[in-house]
């Protein structure tokens, strides 16, 4: 079988791949023209976020068995057109939820401690202590929605402190342990922290708007390390404005282009996010909650494994 790879990865991807008998290609500079060009030499491409694969690049990848998504989303591909062409589809969300866990609460603690604020005016030379004044977790109520690998990761790290953490799922019987599962209404009476982990779907595209935000019974904290088309950057301004939103730790926004590599599709900035670069109760990372060197190594250890799977069941 011979695999496309699409981006560059952990060499142990591309390592153990050959060790297992496949025979591994490299492009990473072609435009996707170039590649459909060539894709239906493959029997399987590699990728993360490079391109879309849409039904055009589908039609012709004739020998396309399987696509392998370092990363946790599928949006990116048009998964039902390729399910219909019989390319397996696959991902690693067990890859990096550890991560997105730890990058998670990491906001929400910076958030609590104003640490981002504190820092800036350290450097300054300011010493402003009362300013800076915290709150703690211990005592809140955290609210998850989408509880599948990164929900439940980020409810797993939040297991030392005393806090009562709810989920809310469209699948039923998904809470554990670690969170209880509710109503989207019950989780909107109840919670002093929102954080979100939700994919891109029709259902969370746009999802926390004005309305959204004014069904919470009390001002809350967002914290959205999913995907950031999710979340109306101009309807959470006005939130914060008007504090019903007290702070939002955001490491998406809904300006990124579908590959994720770059924020703007233009060079103009938005006003939305010209307010949130420069609000002190805000803190943004470049869509990394899940990039560490840990995650790296086990996202691509991921795809091998389900890869070789795959192919002990198929024989391809």
């Amino acid at each position: 079988m011979k695999i496309l790879h699409l981006d560059t990865n952990h060499p142990l991807l591309m390592n153990q791949l050959k060790s297992l008998g496949f025979e591994n290609y490299e492009d990473y500079t072609s435009s996707k023209s170039e590649i459909e060009d060539k894709i239906h030499e493959y029997d399987g491409i590699v990728i993360r976020s490079r391109f879309t694969i849409d039904k055009q690049f589908l039609d012709k990848a004739a020998n396309l068995k399987f696509i392998g998504r370092v990363g946790a989303g599928l949006e990116n591909i048009d998964c039902d057109y390729a399910e219909k062409k019989g390319v397996r589809l696959i991902s690693a969300p067990e890859g990096n939820r550890n991560a997105v866990g730890e990058h998670t609460l990491g906001m929400l603690l910076s958030l609590f401690n104003k640490l981002n604020k504190a820092d800036k005016e350290v450097r300054e030379g300011k010493w402003l202590r009362e300013e800076n004044r915290g709150i703690e977790l211990d005592g809140k109520t955290v609210g998850i929605i989408g509880y599948g690998n990164m929900g439940k990761a980020f409810a797993k790290k939040l297991r030392g402190f005393d806090v009562e953490v709810i989920c809310y799922d469209i699948k039923p019987n998904v809470g554990n342990e670690n969170a209880q599962q509710v109503s989207l209404n019950e989780l909107q009476k109840r919670v002093d922290v929102l954080s979100l982990h939700t994919p891109q779907t029709e259902l969370t595209m746009k999802m926390v708007n004005s309305e959204f935000i004014n069904n919470f019974s009390k001002p809350f904290w967002l914290l959205n390390t999913a995907r950031g088309k999710s979340v109306v950057t101009k309807d959470l301004v006005l939130a914060l404005q008007s504090e019903k939103v007290l702070g939002a730790g955001l490491d998406v926004l809904e300006y990124e282009k579908k590959s994720f590599e770059n924020l703007f599709t233009n060079q103009k900035m938005p006003e939305a996010f010209q307010y949130l670069i420069n609000a002190e109760n805000v803190l943004l990372s470049p869509h990394v909650a899940g990039w560490t060197v840990e995650s790296k190594e086990k996202l691509a250890q991921t795809i091998v494994d389900k890869i070789k799977e795959n192919y002990r069941i198929e024989k391809f």
